[in-house]
């Protein structure tokens, strides 16, 4: 499915894993039928009501707050005049797209259009809040997907310790 703003992977891939694992909730049919089978001719762009069912807090850490809906293609004419029919999209009618993501039951693949014509697959596992690059070299193929799990910091007690006991005077005689 066609998507104006087809945008890098620092940005799709993770509203799309966040999608799969949260508002779809890994039904990977549903998600397909949304994104693919129940629009008339593409998307404008695809917006944070993909997070529905999200956690806040991932939420606010993929978006920083910003709210916007997905918008479908709306009015498409053909340069005659005449309405548009939906097209598909071929390996070789992929025309000034830069990225592909092709939706796998084991997860995202991930293609560099300009660099190769298949690309390595994200797990549908994986963090959305990993650190991903944008650089199409490093989407080859044949190689793990660059992405980096986020750091996370060790939890810290809410509960302040007891105090430790002082030390006990012996009184010898």
């Amino acid at each position: 499915m066609y998507v104006h703003f087809d945008g890098y992977p620092d940005n799709k891939l993770p509203l799309l894993l966040a999608a799969y694992q949260h508002r779809f909730a890994g039904d990977l049919e549903a998600m397909a039928r949304h994104l693919i089978d129940d629009v008339e001719h593409g998307w404008d762009e695809l917006g944070t009501d993909l997070l529905d069912g999200a956690p806040t807090a991932l939420r606010r850490s993929l978006t920083g707050g910003d709210e916007y809906p997905s918008r479908q293609m709306t009015n498409v004419i053909n340069a005659d005049g005449s309405p548009a029919e939906r097209e598909l999209i071929t390996q070789d009618g992929t025309g000034e797209l830069e990225w592909a993501y092709v939706l796998h039951p084991h997860g995202i693949e991930v293609i560099a259009l300009h660099a190769y014509d298949r690309g390595p697959v994200v797990a549908w596992d994986t963090d959305p809040r990993s650190r991903v690059t944008t650089n199409p070299s490093a989407w080859h193929p044949d190689t793990p997907a660059p992405t980096v799990a986020p750091r996370t910091a060790p939890r810290l007690s809410t509960t302040a310790s007891a105090p430790a006991p002082a030390p006990r005077k012996i009184a010898r005689r």
